[in-house]
């Protein structure tokens, strides 16, 4: 089981080469507050010095320290291939190649690494720093150094830099498959560990949480970290281990990590003689060794499961982008064919791709025609914008200087025409309507049906440009014919219309009962002959074609009629006194009044007429206008938009700026393409590990 730790830094190499950590492998991460020991810790886990030195915060990127034991037997000949005459070096991923023997220079490295990513200013980024220790000396493990916990800014440093580095632990420690080591000083109040707590947040069980108490060798005289080495402060799952790390004088005095960890064995048998086995820095690394062999362990099968549905992923992210166009020709043809084919299914409802969060295509096109052009011609007002007043003044100025005997015809028609006239808005809005939604059309095919085309720019614009055109030519004729529709209505007044003739027949008879109604309340002096009067002509040519023929002419005035002519007039105006001219054109503005009962029935006439004859064209129009816009506009794109494409862009001197590809493609197919191969081997990789019975 010893080698599930190469195994996974053999993994966290492959996805190195491709820069990416998409897959969260097992670590640990450490975790403490500004100088409470935590390089110190590692430097004792490698044994040598290697980490930047200073006061405030000096780790300010993640270093992710990957310890690779090298056996004395195979020491000579892996330092032989990679040139190296000692028995401990390194390797940095961002060197590449480059091998460092001098520990000093690996260092200095590491400072000059994260000052040209994270400056001079004590600012801090979570762009890690990849460093690989070859050592015969060390246990394989795999360690993140995270920047301490701070409180204050200081210098330069950002005002949020504590948010920044809270942040910037949390998105490695929230990892399932990520170790804590809690690092806390032993001279602290272990109740108040910023370490502990923050680790509690990601692992309220502390079920992956490992507690190191450093610097037992300066706790105040009288005490000793007895009850916190047995786990009775702060109890924590995997442990709790004591470390004496060198002071800044050792440090110094450049004393060495292996006099170090002699010196913590003896302090340890003298201070805690009966805990001494279970702690100190070889200890540690034992324990973490196995933490994190039994960690992979459990780990594997997730992160095999995780590998093969991102190689899932990545294989149909790849085909996407499609493979290098070889056939310029063929590849052109295939996708105007293939949008052509999408624009078409989007209309009729056999899209590959359906829209689930509104109505796009032929189901938006039914839905203007049926609901938002239906309801709004609904809700045209047969005699909206027409008052009484309106209708009156029109049978006054159809009748010219002669009193009417009765409704003119002429009357009706100029009023109807008006009304109809009024549908005309509302359909022209319908055909703008269905020309958007088919513009509409053009961007959902790009964005869901026909990905490839977001390969060829040029194309698509060309695409869309073509669409567009043919739509923008269309337009205009369907307006044209849509016009066409109200034209006809208005061009002849079908008053034999046979819904028209039954409305007249039941207005009639509303106006005979009317009639003999009034009749009766006549006093019984008055002869019924002579108060309803002989027959006019018009009313013996009751079967005349004309629809005034169905509307019985009803007696010329009221009682109360003939009684205001027997009443005495208002006096003329006075003749024009010798001076003062008139103009007899004047027009006597309307003034209210009530309306007679001859002029009462006369508009009531019209207005049930208009009304009547308003809802038959209103008809009409709501059936004639959605087939006129399928026809003109909708079914003609679709039969003729394969045809526009192909006679547009399949051309031969159009093919290569056609398909010309984004900037952009080549790199994503590459990358896409290395992040497969990255997946694949790792799943090799897990596969040999099953096969050796490692797992």
């Amino acid at each position: 089981m010893e080698a599930l730790i190469p195994v996974v830094n053999k993994l966290q190499d492959v996805f190195n080469t491709v820069g990416a950590d998409i897959i969260q492998l097992p670590q640990i991460a450490v975790v403490g507050t500004q100088s409470s020991g935590k390089s110190s810790v590692l430097e004792s886990l490698v044994g040598r010095d290697i980490l930047p030195r200073g006061t405030g915060i000096v780790t300010r990127r993640p270093l992710i320290l990957q310890l690779v034991h090298v056996d004395p037997e195979d020491r000579r000949k892996t330092g032989e291939e990679n040139g190296v005459d000692g028995e401990e070096w390194g390797k940095f991923l961002h060197t590449k190649n480059k091998i460092y023997a001098d520990f000093d220079e690996i260092r200095q490295e590491i400072e000059n690494e994260t000052e040209r990513v994270s400056g001079t200013n004590k600012g801090i980024s979570d762009e890690p720093i990849h460093l690989k220790i070859f050592s015969p000396h060390v246990v394989n493990l795999t360690l993140v150094d995270l920047p301490g916990i701070t409180k204050v800014p200081v210098g330069d440093q950002p005002k949020d830099i504590e948010i920044q580095i809270r942040e910037l632990i949390l998105k490695y420690i929230s990892n399932p498959n990520c170790i804590i080591l809690a690092v806390t000083a032993a001279n602290t109040d272990m109740a108040t560990s910023e370490a502990l707590k923050v680790a509690r947040e990601v692992d309220p069980d502390g079920r992956r949480t490992l507690a190191v108490v450093t610097k037992l060798d300066l706790m105040d005289a009288g005490t000793d970290a007895m009850d916190v080495l047995m786990g009775r402060v702060i109890p924590v799952k995997l442990g709790l281990i004591g470390v004496v790390n060198r002071s800044q004088l050792d440090i110094n005095n450049r004393k060495l990590v292996a006099d170090a960890i002699r010196d913590e064995h003896a302090f340890l048998q003298k201070k805690y003689p009966s805990l001494a086995n279970r702690n100190g820095t070889k200890y540690l690394a034992k324990t973490l060794n196995r933490l994190l062999m039994h960690h992979i362990r459990d780990c594997l099968p997730e992160l095999k499961t995780r590998i093969n549905v991102l190689a899932a992923q990545y294989q149909s992210l790849l085909s996407s982008y499609g493979e290098p166009v070889e056939d310029k020709s063929a590849t052109l043809l295939q996708l105007i064919t293939k949008f052509a084919a999408e624009y078409c299914n989007t209309i009729e409802g056999t899209a590959k791709y359906i829209e689930t969060a509104e109505l796009c295509g032929g189901a938006r096109i039914c839905y203007i025609f049926h609901e938002t052009f239906g309801r709004t011609l609904e809700s045209v007002d047969p005699l909206g914008g027409l008052t009484t007043i309106d209708v009156l003044t029109a049978i006054r100025n159809a009748t010219g200087p002669r009193p009417a005997l009765f409704v003119p015809e002429v009357s009706f028609e100029l009023l109807v025409k008006r009304q109809v006239k009024r549908l005309e808005e509302p359909s022209l809005r319908c055909v703008e309507l269905v020309h958007e939604e088919m513009q509409r059309i053009i961007q959902h095919c790009s964005n869901y049906s026909t990905q490839e085309l977001l390969r060829f720019p040029k194309l698509h614009d060309a695409i869309v440009e073509v669409v567009t055109s043919l739509l923008r030519k269309r337009l205009p004729i369907t307006n044209e014919m849509v016009h066409n529709l109200v034209a006809i209505e208005l061009a002849y007044i079908n008053t034999k219309h046979p819904d028209f003739a039954d409305a007249c027949g039941l207005m009639n008879n509303n106006i005979e009962e009317q009639r003999r109604n009034r009749m009766r309340e006549l006093p019984s002096a008055v002869p019924r002959d002579k108060a309803a009067g002989g027959p006019t002509q018009v009313e013996q040519d009751g079967g005349s074609s004309s629809w005034r023929g169905k509307l019985k002419s009803s007696e010329d005035g009221t009682p109360d009629d003939k009684a205001k002519l027997l009443q005495p007039q208002p006096p003329l105006p006075a003749s024009p006194q010798k001076g003062h001219a008139v103009n007899l054109l004047d027009v006597p503005v309307p003034v209210a009044r009530k309306l007679s009962a001859r002029e009462q029935r006369d508009c009531e006439v019209i207005e049930r007429l208009i009304k009547s004859y308003f809802l038959i064209v209103r008809k009409n129009i709501q059936d004639s206008v959605p087939k006129a816009v399928m026809h003109f506009l909708v079914n003609y794109v679709k039969d003729s938009l394969q045809s526009e494409l192909v006679g547009q862009l399949y051309k031969s001197g159009l093919l290569d700026d056609l398909l010309t590809e984004s900037e952009d493609m080549a790199q994503r197919r590459n990358e896409a393409a290395d992040m497969l191969k990255a997946l694949q081997k790792a799943s090799q990789v897990i596969a040999e590990i099953r096969e050796t019975h490692l797992w």
